[in-house]
């Protein structure tokens, strides 16, 4: 597959690990609950469209469930997602990342039956408004195939379920380049 000139679309796929503050105590706008810990796996994509900017969209959720406030019987798991524009000039066999965008964060509490119109579940969910920053390092093995360590921060929109209105991922991923954007 060979892109037109100037343009490059980018697959990767990660793990990482998820920090945010965490409060030993109930204040009015937050529990004491944090939601770092644990392995989040990753999905993203971008496409580069011209003079190395573009779009790029990612998908992030915690492998196992987490007890909320250490109650067995109310376990959750946070799902993040958002869609960036991106920087990404290549040099050589190095690139950077730079990115910023907005997403939302979805909690999903399980142990509820839920049915409505499109069917049934059994959790139910919390979602909240974020924006985005991240980074990431490209390292490439070969022309195509990269490696890239980044981190990302995620500012959560009234996240009054968890500790913090702030979490920060570290990670790294395997990718794939198709195309080059010279």
């Amino acid at each position: 597959m060979q892109a037109a000139y100037g343009q490059q679309l980018d697959a990767a796929i990660g793990f990482g690990t998820l920090s945010a503050s965490s409060s030993s105590t109930l204040t009015s706008d937050h529990t004491p609950q944090s939601i770092g810990g644990g392995v989040f796996p990753t999905i993203s994509g971008d496409v580069l469209l011209k003079h190395n900017l573009g779009v790029q969209g990612e998908v992030t959720w915690r492998v196992g469930k987490k007890n909320f406030l250490g109650d067995p019987a109310l376990p959750f798991r946070p799902i993040l997602y958002d869609f960036n524009g991106i920087y990404a000039p290549r040099f050589g066999r190095a690139g950077a990342e730079l990115m910023a965008g907005i997403g939302a964060e979805s909690l999903r509490f399980y142990g509820t039956l839920n049915c409505g119109f499109a069917g049934c579940t059994n959790y139910t969910s919390s979602s909240h408004f974020m924006g985005h920053f991240g980074a990431g390092l490209r390292l490439y093995a070969t022309s195509h195939v990269f490696i890239r360590p980044e981190v990302h921060v995620y500012l959560i929109h009234n996240n009054v379920e968890l500790s913090s209105g702030r979490a920060i991922r570290y990670g790294g991923s395997i990718g794939y380049t198709f195309g080059f954007n010279q």
